[in-house]
């Protein structure tokens, strides 16, 4: 009776565990379409992704692609050779998403600047958001489920910065070695401080120089606590940010330049205290009258320069972001402008008259050319 009592104890033992292995096997199947689905809804038709891998607690994807909206100045938004994405699994079967750790490996990464200064970054995921939510009840409940992505690791990358906001056509920076941590993504609302940390390099004609941006954001108010720094970049390479250029040759041809800029952001309102230092600094006269550096005319910049190898402006900014009249890029000019004359003994309003005189003699020659 004993053996017989054991025996049938252990066959209710084994019907239990076997259906608990079909349930967490059925429920592992579920999750991964689902992993699967989400994925999929997420890169949207401008998406695309060569193989989905999903694991226990882990979804791999081999070789993703999203592509430029239209207008934008590339190809591509992002590509990377592998996104791999650790789940936290009770969470996922709480119907929450929480997302531990995902790494992009091998990337590529566009980054776009609008002639009004706003900054734009994987402009398609939200483009592919507002499609998915137009078209399905049940994405539109998704975007607006409560999302937590601890950390996000950007490795072995490059990224392309495109500023239309000092010319057009774009003009491009590339950021090479580029590697970016991203702490603490509370989706939607972006309420809460994400802790930002990237660092890379820029090649010049003649330097290779580091770039280092690392602080927090708090995305939804623009509130934000950040520093960033520039070392021994090649002066050629910031051309279109410190010269004004009727004729078509740079006007430098040598030098390197470091800064440190500590930025913050409370309701709107920018303080920005900073130092810009100009190494060995090099500028060339092509005869034109009209080319500038920091707004001062070449020629007279060149000569001043004779007596100076290192030049160290200091400047503050604050401005109201919302104020449609405040450009950084401008305010920022303004303010080297002012140091530079300062630094290299040039009057600002012998400068001033001198340049009227040129443009007098210019608007002279015109009317004797035109006879009027």
């Amino acid at each position: 009776m004993a053996g017989t009592k054991a025996r049938r104890v252990a066959l209710w033992a084994g019907a239990v565990i076997a259906v608990l292995l079909l349930a967490v096997v059925g429920g592992g199947f579920f999750v991964a379409h689902e992993m699967k689905a989400r994925v999929l809804e997420t890169l949207g038709p401008l998406g695309s992704v060569e193989d989905i891998d999903v694991g226990y607690a882990r979804i791999t994807l081999s070789h993703v692609r999203l592509r430029g909206p239209k207008g934008w100045p590339t190809d591509d938004t992002l590509r990377a050779e592998r996104v791999t994405v650790n789940v936290d699994m009770r969470a996922l079967l709480s119907h929450r998403v929480h997302l531990q750790h995902v790494t992009v490996d091998g990337f590529y990464l566009s980054v776009a600047r609008l002639p009004d200064g706003r900054i734009e970054l994987l402009p398609n995921l939200r483009q592919s958001t507002r499609e998915a939510q137009a078209g399905s009840s049940e994405a539109a409940a998704h975007a607006q489920e409560d999302r937590l992505i601890d950390h996000v690791t950007f490795e072995r990358g490059v990224m392309e910065f495109f500023d239309e906001s000092v010319q057009t056509p774009p003009y491009k920076v590339l950021i090479s070695d580029a590697r970016a941590n991203v702490d603490n993504l509370h989706l939607p609302a972006l309420a809460e401080p994400t802790k930002l940390d990237m660092s890379g390099s820029i090649k010049g004609p003649s330097h290779t120089g580091t770039v280092a941006f690392n602080g927090w954001m708090k995305i939804a108010s623009r509130d934000s606590q950040t520093h960033t720094t520039l070392r021994n970049v090649d002066i050629a390479t910031l051309d279109p940010y410190l010269l004004k250029k009727a004729g078509a040759r740079t006007a430098v041809t040598g030098g390197t330049l470091d800064l440190t800029l500590d930025a913050t952001v409370h309701n709107y309102q920018i303080h920005a205290p900073g130092s810009v230092t100009l190494n060995r600094l090099q500028l060339s006269d092509d005869g034109n009258p009209l080319d500038t550096f920091l707004t001062i005319p070449t020629k007279i910049a060149i000569a001043a320069l004779k007596n100076h190898d290192q030049i160290k402006l200091d400047f503050e900014l604050d401005g109201d972001l919302r104020d449609p009249k405040f450009s950084l890029n401008e305010s920022l000019m303004k303010k080297l402008a002012a140091g530079f004359a300062k630094a290299v003994g040039v009057n600002p309003e012998g400068v001033a008259k001198n340049t009227g005189g040129v443009l007098k003699s210019i608007g002279d020659t015109l009317k004797n050319l035109f006879g009027k």
